[in-house]
């Protein structure tokens, strides 16, 4: 091979190490030129034909709109206390029996009271001799037989002994545990024998009917819950529905939560609720009878304003809303759409006005 050959071999072998080397870069370019030139067909057919989005849609009609307030509560008694002795000694007699009803004035528990009932008996054992003293007194002094001053003496001793006797029969009624008021009388804590005091809790007595509902609301609504609002309660596993009022509302805000506490009443007849319950409550703030009402999520809010979306000749159109009442889930529309609309109520955030739609659900 002569020297030519030679350099013109190594030539072609250069060339064809440097083509290898390069070959992924020349192909990855070409391939790129020829996905632009795809794509740009493909915009160009795109301008021709934009792809129509599928929706769902509501008819447009008068319905009623309520505003209602929805909050949790519980149910307390009307009245409760823990009853015990306003004097110490040992119990003697329990009258009630557990988880019974009850009435005003009831004597449920007595603790001993022998001596002050002795002390009684030797104080109303003088009173007729001191009632004696006075009469005879009052008639001698009629007659100025006696002094008014001696008079005056055996007077003031009946009434010191009145005043005794009236201080013992106190002290008697306080061995003495009589309900407060008419309700269920609790579990007994106490047995006979027992030596209790003052801080010594016999039982409970629970008044629950009627029964109370304590619930909270929230700022918004404290102008808007009165003496005399209507409510409606339900329990957890009850299906019934019971109706109360509101009948007291705290004076101000609480300061942490910024929430109004209020209180209803229920009257329980038969006493069938429990207190203690949780209750879930609803209480209709406002009515709206007769207007055109949309879900919420079938509006967007974009630079300031309102708009939704009609349907019209396989298209989707952008209205501008001016909004009345709102709720959780509902507003009220006063202007930019009429009764009979057809109002697209999915894909909201994906539609521009002129945009193809098809309707797949409309109600």
């Amino acid at each position: 091979m002569n020297k030519k050959a030679k350099i013109a071999l190594i030539i072609a072998i250069v060339l064809i190490i440097a083509g290898m080397a390069f070959y992924p870069n020349i192909k990855n370019m070409l391939l790129s030129k020829e996905g632009d030139s795809l794509i740009a067909g493909s915009n160009k057919g795109g301008s021709r034909e934009q792809r129509s989005l599928n929706v769902n849609a509501v008819i447009l009609k008068f319905e009623n709109l309520n505003d209602v307030f929805r909050t949790k509560g519980i149910l307390i008694p009307d009245e409760e206390v823990d009853l015990a002795f306003e004097t110490s000694g040992k119990i003697t007699e329990i009258y009630f029996k557990e988880g019974s009803s009850v009435k005003k004035g009831d004597l449920l528990a007595k603790v001993n009271d022998s001596p002050l009932q002795a002390e009684l008996k030797k104080l109303e054992a003088q009173k007729p001799l001191a009632e004696d003293r006075v009469f005879r007194q009052k008639s001698l002094l009629a007659k100025d037989a006696v002094s008014l001053e001696a008079y005056e003496s055996v007077n003031t001793e009946l009434g010191k002994l009145n005043a005794d006797i009236e201080l013992v029969r106190s002290k008697i009624a306080q061995t003495e545990l009589r309900a407060p008021f008419t309700g269920v009388i609790g579990l007994r804590l106490v047995s006979e024998g027992a030596y209790a005091t003052s801080s010594t809790i016999i039982s409970k007595l629970t008044k629950i009917s009627p029964l109370k509902i304590e619930f909270s609301v929230n700022e918004r609504q404290a102008n808007d819950i009165k003496a005399g609002t209507p409510l409606i309660f339900t329990l957890d596993n009850d299906l019934n529905k019971y109706k109360a009022s509101v009948y007291a509302i705290e004076s101000n805000l609480d300061k942490q939560t910024l929430t109004l506490k209020a209180r209803a009443i229920y009257q329980n007849e038969g006493g069938k609720l429990k207190p203690g319950h949780s209750a879930n409550i609803e209480i209709q703030l406002q009515e709206i009878k007769n207007t055109l009402v949309i879900p919420s999520l079938s509006t967007v809010a974009e630079m300031g304003r309102d708009i939704a979306y009609i349907y019209k000749e396989g298209k989707a159109h952008q209205v501008e809303l001016k909004k009345g009442m709102r709720t959780a889930s509902s507003i009220q529309v006063l202007d930019g759409l009429k009764l009979g609309d057809t109002l697209l109520v999915s894909g909201v955030m994906q539609l521009r006005d002129g945009m193809p739609v098809t309707l797949d659900n409309i109600n």
